[in-house]
């Protein structure tokens, strides 16, 4: 029996609590995920392990109460198919061997080998076929979200070569003095995004998520240009091709242009901890979700400021929407990897409980 709630909340329907999913909910903070990652060798060992892979996305699912399990996988995925030579280094993060430096390489750059990619779908079909039988999850069957990272998220490390800047300074200098190369680089990344996510809906995922982690980092005129025109396609093609399969799209640092993103007509808006919930629902219209937006380092501090900030961000929300209809609730960002997993837990269950309450008094 698949748990709807998620999708419920989705599609406007009526929920008798607010359903919750982690970004990173698989991940880091959890010692089992470490052992699990020791024994695969390396990150990619075990992204690129579907049995592995599986495991991994369902240990977050036997600790807590969530609604939606997320494939566990990278971004950067796509870029590696590209031929960039992804691989990660400790404590560094990501690096690529073969950066888009050159005009060259830039002009040359095609499309991602999906073949090379079949570990992602390989994952998605266990990860299926795992909480269909139910073989670990002490719940109802969940609901699977597959992603991708805009396609100006993955420029930005396709051209900086990694993930440590703080305000990709190098890919932002091509984009204002060769924009011809800047945009033929998002329309191959538009392109791979929708066949990736096509093949993992066709893997069965319930949902796709796709993380412009990067786009807030631009001025308005160049948010609109570089970035939500290329997720305004992606969306537009999914919807037409797979009209039941709901698309979340996620800026960090977007609350601002809610209005913009609004107009591409996703079925939800992922929103961080720098705008009120409440204030964004005001802005967004009610035929779209809301999800977040929980600042992820809140869950680092004391026990009872989680309870109060939890119930803040609910209580907000439930101002301006009695119902708490059409929201999914979820951290600003991806949790925490110094995060006690105890931490979580407080917020899962402050979040289910108090949610329920609240719907009770409408």
């Amino acid at each position: 029996m698949l748990n709807t709630s998620f999708l419920d909340a989705l599609a406007g329907k009526p929920t008798s609590y607010t359903p919750l999913w982690l970004m990173r909910q698989a991940g880091r903070y959890l010692p089992e995920y470490l052992k699990t990652r020791q024994l695969a060798g390396s990150f990619m060992d075990l992204a690129q392990n579907p049995s592995l892979a599986t495991q991994v996305t369902l240990q977050p699912l036997d600790r807590y109460d969530l609604d939606a399990a997320i494939l566990f996988s990278d971004i950067l995925t796509i870029p590696d198919a590209m031929g960039l030579g992804l691989h990660f280094i400790a404590g560094e993060g990501p690096k690529f061997n073969y950066p888009l430096q050159s005009e060259h390489s830039i002009k040359n750059l095609r499309t991602a080998d999906m073949s090379k990619l079949q570990y992602v779908f390989d994952a998605v079909s266990s990860i299926i076929k795992a909480l269909r039988n139910n073989l670990t999850v002490q719940s109802q069957r969940l609901p699977l979200i597959g992603f991708s990272g805009s396609p100006f998220t993955l420029a930005c490390y396709m051209i900086e070569g990694s993930g440590s800047s703080n305000n990709f300074e190098y890919t932002r200098s091509i984009m204002y003095s060769r924009s011809d190369l800047f945009e033929h680089i998002l329309e191959i990344n538009t392109l791979s995004v929708i066949e990736y996510l096509s093949l993992q809906i066709q893997a069965g995922v319930n949902a796709v998520m796709i993380f412009d982690t990067w786009g807030g980092l631009l001025s308005q005129a160049n948010y609109i240009k570089y970035s939500l025109k290329y997720i305004q396609k992606i969306i537009k093609t999914l919807k037409e091709k797979y009209p039941h399969i709901p698309c979340i799209v996620f800026t960090k640092g977007g609350g601002v242009w809610l209005e913009q993103i609004s107009a591409i007509q996703p079925d939800a808006i992922g929103v961080d901890w720098t705008i009120d919930i409440g204030k964004a629902r005001k802005i967004v219209p009610n035929s779209i979700s809301l999800q977040g937006n929980l600042d992820p380092i809140v869950l680092r501090g004391s026990q009872e400021n989680i309870i109060m900030q939890t119930k803040d961000m609910l209580d907000s929300y439930y101002s301006v929407n009695r119902n708490l209809s059409r929201y999914i609730a979820n951290l600003g960002h991806g949790i925490s990897q110094h995060t006690n997993p105890e931490n979580v837990a407080i917020f899962v269950d402050t979040l289910k409980d108090y949610s329920k309450t609240l719907i009770k008094l409408r």
